[in-house]
């Protein structure tokens, strides 16, 4: 399989490197610092159709296709770790009612999401006491009438606070475990729809995250997704795609600790000549290297099947576990190559060190994609 991107591809790439050089890596540290959601970058990538480019033109998304959405994410990543955060998650969120929507739920949600008139869309399954384990959920949407009348809360939820709607997923019948749970949409401002507060995060500062109440937050009948108690599943297709997003996203941040580390090591001299020539910088930079490039194949290689519509859950997990624990390991290196200039925010690499840390634990954390993996490979 060839992973190389074609012409359509890198065109998609290259808006997205440029917009990510000239508008969102300047405004990244200050967004970083006061931990403000960048509001006007947002609707900017509407503008350029990355915020729903896997969503067919007729419900306004610019149907790029994986490859160029992975390649959009890595160059995003590479400038503004948040932003690439808000951007996925609302790629997940539109993707999601695309193929499980009704054709009213998509005509209602997805144009507002693609163009950035509805500034995210939230992704609320997560909960205080279930995050790996869904089926451990307490939230529950109980029938009456024609309507459902959801109660519980949410935790961790990206953009919870900008979202135009949000995927929740609930119970509908908790006897059932996983399938007992139902997806349903729920738009901003609905009543018993609840903000809670806003994360101090050690990274991806600028996109925020919030905790959800729901108190008998009634909805109609036309707000399930998909059907009553194929949440779980729903659920999990979506994430297997917001896996191939989190490689790339990590992908991004081990080149931008690259570049960062090669022309510092470029610059610094010691001892009279500059630190690349010591051998221990120079391997620490090959090996950055060589991470970068088996974590982007590896991304490509699952974005690839997903567009080949083959299955790529496997390869996805895979993507994720590597590129997340490889970034770990270049932006650790990066700091150390800065020394003490690594360890202040004049430098941008200790920000990447923060932001990085996360992509080991969300959209399912190492320990989860190994378990999958093995799963899968034991399987039979």
């Amino acid at each position: 399989m060839d992973f190389e991107p074609n012409e359509a591809q890198l065109a998609v790439q290259a808006t997205a490197r440029a917009f990510a050089e000239k508008r969102a890596a300047p405004a990244a540290r200050e967004s970083d610092r006061e931990a403000r959601f960048p509001a006007g970058l947002v609707r900017e990538l509407g503008d350029l159709g990355l915020l729903a480019a896997l969503v067919p033109e007729a419900y306004g998304g610019s149907e790029v296709g994986p490859v160029a959405y992975a390649l959009s994410v890595m160059e995003l990543a590479a400038a503004d770790c948040s932003l690439a955060v808000t951007m996925a998650v609302t790629n997940m969120v539109a993707e999601t009612i695309h193929r499980f929507g009704t054709e009213e739920q998509r005509r209602r949600c997805l144009p507002p999401l693609a163009s950035g008139e509805w500034l995210a869309g939230s992704f609320g399954l997560s909960e205080p006491q279930s995050g790996s384990d869904a089926g451990g959920m307490t939230s529950r949407a109980e029938r009456r009438g024609e309507t459902w009348v959801l109660n519980g809360e949410k935790q961790w939820i990206t953009s919870g606070d900008r979202a135009g709607v949000i995927v929740v997923w609930a119970k509908t019948d908790p006897s059932l475990y996983t399938k007992g749970i139902t997806a349903f949409l729920v738009e901003a401002g609905t009543p018993g729809l609840g903000v809670g507060r806003h994360e101090e995060k050690l990274g991806i500062r600028s996109s925020s995250t919030v905790s959800l109440s729901l108190v008998d937050c009634v909805l109609p009948e036309s707000a399930v997704l998909g059907e009553v108690g194929q949440g779980f599943g729903i659920a999990m297709s979506a994430l297997d795609g917001g896996r191939i997003g989190i490689a790339a996203q990590a992908t991004g941040t081990i080149r931008a600790a690259l570049d960062a580390s090669a022309r510092y090591a470029r610059d610094r001299k010691a001892f009279g000549r500059p630190i690349a020539d010591f051998q221990a910088i120079s391997f620490a930079l090959a090996d950055m290297r060589t991470a970068h490039d088996a974590s982007r194949l590896l991304a490509l290689r699952a974005a690839s099947l997903k567009e080949a519509r083959r299955p790529f859950a496997r390869e996805a997990s895979m993507a994720k576990l590597f590129a997340s624990e490889a970034a770990q390991s270049a932006v650790s290196k990066a700091v150390q190559i800065h020394g003490g200039y690594g360890y202040i925010d004049e430098f941008p690499v200790e920000r990447f060190f923060r932001d990085a840390r996360a992509q080991t634990l969300y959209e399912g954390t190492s320990e989860i994609q190994r378990l999958l993996i093995a799963r899968d490979l034991l399987r039979g």
